[in-house]
């Protein structure tokens, strides 16, 4: 299986860095008119090298201060870098800003190559290796190759290309099996093909007709055609740097910094929760500071409010709530590491775990680099104890091959209580793989902390917790109704789950039920409640029964019932209201009728015979025939027509 690593060029202006991918690969990096009159690269050049089962992509980044911003978007998709230091120069100003950019980033592996080795004697050439070794001194450069090299007289190409491939074959495999994210770095038109993006496909794979969605515009975008190193190709998978022919937008709607994702993967954000470590060589960081932020090949401003600085302990006697405003002043020392929040001016594509580069407003220079640790943070203090352990969880494992996937997703579920996350939004804020985000899901569903319902992640303690408090609102809805068959369903979903999707509310009913616990329907009962009526009930009761059954079809008003009988009307009311649930009184409009006497009705209509085929039948008759007056013979005419024993035309009802 063939290995795809991407080499970034690191280094000072006019170090030699094209010249040296030219020499290595055979191909000019210098692609534009300007770059070719001044000898210098002003954006990023590509050229690539096959080696056996192993593909080198080089991307040549500016060395220049003022195209740092350039680099940077080159420098955020390497899996190694190739650090250029010239023997005629040593170390230089930009020298140190793109390793510092480099370490902040993350870049695990490089090869330092000292140009124009050529020029100077042996001497100089070990003063600068040993200039250089003290830069890289203690980071991932510190046991890297150091080779000296001209690219003009081909003298340690060999050498170098060996060095390159070592680093390559340590380097670790980008995910292929997950959702797609293409930065994009290059936007522009060829004539007969329309649109072409080019950028390093940090994850996934992509064919011709692949669905995309570019970020954060929100077009909807498809896969015309690709191309990998200039050779048309079926496939492109993580690790490559694609060139992608697009259908479904222009090459005018599209830029540097947009970002092509699987639909539904990734979202748009301008407010993020990051850990952030300051250089030793830049300014204070005050809270308020107007920062430039880059993270893949995007650059967008913002403004940074510094949080607590990592490292501090927090006392367990420190009240969980500390009245003290997100936005607290606060600033970040030179060297110093600290929780902040930046707020963006425009939309950037992020996932918990992304690396990203901090630049000062003005002078842009680079001032530190860290984690995002979550895309889209709740409003709410970090300054606070309780909002600093959270953001203390959440960095579990950033920049560990063990990213504290099962923390983060912990808390995020925790956080949202009977509201649940989507399992969409779940996968960015905790920076979760498609690949391998079901089978976590799965471990902590198994492990009895999450559940899955209906697309949403819900925590299990949540859920616990609710369920509980439904058993004491049905139980106390029975003793204060204790004829009652139950609480209202909606009822009970209105005061409980407002904030929860509907289907979390059934799966918790579910549960009681199953569980024996609950009796569910359109009403919500234990299921070891049962109705007994006191000895004043049972007398009420029996009493409604007699007076009613006596009266037929002319039942007495409800409101004289209570001095017919002899009692209040508040028991009254929750009898009557019991003895309609079992159906031994029926109510129609506002009257109460003996529902035997109702059934005799309906049993003697529908055997009536007339002169007309079908039968029919009109209110005077209806009154004679039963011998009630109108005030009872509408109601009860309205009362058959709904139970479908007739139906009415005009002045009369058909018998059906």
């Amino acid at each position: 299986m063939t290995r795809y690593v991407v080499v970034g060029t690191a280094g000072h202006i006019d170090h030699g860095k094209s010249a040296l991918v030219e020499a290595l690969t055979g191909t000019d990096p210098d692609r534009l008119k300007e770059e070719k009159s001044r000898g210098i690269t002003i954006d990023l050049g590509f050229a690539h090298l096959d080696e056996g089962d192993t593909q080198l992509a080089f991307v040549d980044v500016p060395g220049h201060e003022r195209f740092v911003k350039n680099m940077l978007a080159g420098a955020s998709g390497v899996d190694g870098v190739l650090l250029v230091v010239a023997a005629d120069e040593s170390v230089m100003p930009q020298t140190r800003e793109h390793f510092d950019i480099c370490r902040l980033l993350g870049v695990s592996g490089g090869v330092i190559a000292l140009t124009k080795a050529d020029l100077v004697d042996a001497e100089t050439v070990e003063l600068v290796s040993m200039e250089t070794a003290e830069l890289v001194s203690g980071s991932f450069l510190a046991d890297a190759p150091v080779v000296p090299v001209s690219a003009k007289t081909g003298a340690g190409l060999t050498d170098l290309r060996a060095a390159l491939l070592e680093m390559a074959r340590r380097a670790g495999r980008r995910p292929t099996d997950g959702s797609v994210r293409l930065p994009i770095d290059r936007a522009f038109s060829v004539k007969g093909f329309g649109t072409v993006v080019t950028g390093t496909l940090v994850s996934g794979r992509m064919t011709a007709g692949t669905a995309l969605r570019v970020l954060p515009a929100g077009r909807d975008i498809k896969i015309r055609g690709l191309q990998v190193h200039g050779v048309s190709q079926s496939v492109a998978v993580a690790g490559q740097r694609v060139a992608a022919n697009l259908s479904g937008v222009e090459v005018a709607e599209i830029a540097r910094g947009d970002t092509a994702v699987t639909p539904g993967r990734f979202d748009a954000t301008r407010r993020l929760d990051a850990l952030l470590d300051l250089l030793p060589a830049a300014r204070r960081l005050r809270h308020g500071a107007r920062v430039r932020f880059h993270q893949g090949t995007s650059e967008v401003l913002g403004r940074v409010a510094v949080g607590p600085l990592v490292g501090r302990t927090v006392a367990s006697t420190e009240p969980a709530d500390v009245d003290e405003h997100e936005d607290a002043p606060g600033e970040l020392q030179p060297g110093g590491r600290a929780f902040v929040r930046l707020r963006l001016e425009s939309a950037a594509v992020l996932t918990r775990g992304d690396r990203f580069i901090l630049r000062a407003y003005s002078p842009p220079l680079t001032i530190g680099g860290g984690f995002v640790i979550d895309p889209r943070p709740p409003r709410g203090g970090m300054r606070t104890a309780a909002g600093r352990r959270r953001l203390e969880r959440l960095r579990v494992g950033l920049g560990a091959e063990e990213a504290g996937e099962d923390e983060a997703v912990t808390l995020l579920v925790g956080e949202r209580g009977i509201a649940g996350i989507p399992v969409t939004e779940l996968l960015t804020r905790a920076g979760l793989r498609t690949d391998t985000a079901d089978g976590l899901i799965d471990q902590l569903e198994s492990a009895g902390t999450i559940r899955r319902i209906a697309g949403l992640v819900v925590d299990t303690a949540a859920l616990s917790a609710v369920a509980n408090r439904l058993v004491a609102m049905v139980t106390a809805y029975h003793a204060e109704q204790p004829l009652s068959e139950g609480a209202p369903r909606e009822e009970v979903r209105e005061r409980l789950f407002r904030q929860a999707d509907a289907a979390v509310f059934d799966a918790v009913v579910n549960d009681l039920v199953q569980a024996e616990c609950v009796v569910a329907g359109g009403r919500l009962a234990l299921a070891s409640h049962q109705v007994t009526l006191s000895s004043e009930e049972t007398r009420i009761s029996e009493a409604v029964q007699a007076l009613l059954s006596d009266a037929g079809l002319s039942p007495p008003a409800v409101a004289l019932i209570p001095d017919q009988i002899g009692c209040d009307p508040v028991p009254l009311d929750r009898v009557l209201g019991w003895m309609v649930r079992e159906a031994t009184v029926a109510r129609v409009g506002a009257l109460v009728f003996d529902a035997l006497a109702l059934d005799n009705l309906k049993q003697d209509i529908r055997q009536t015979e007339t002169a007309e085929k079908p039968a029919r039948i009109d209110v005077g008759t209806f009154k004679e025939r039963y011998g009630v007056s109108r005030k009872f013979a509408i109601p009860l005419l309205e009362y058959l027509d709904r139970e479908r024993v007739t139906r009415r035309m005009g002045q009369y009802r058909i018998v059906l």
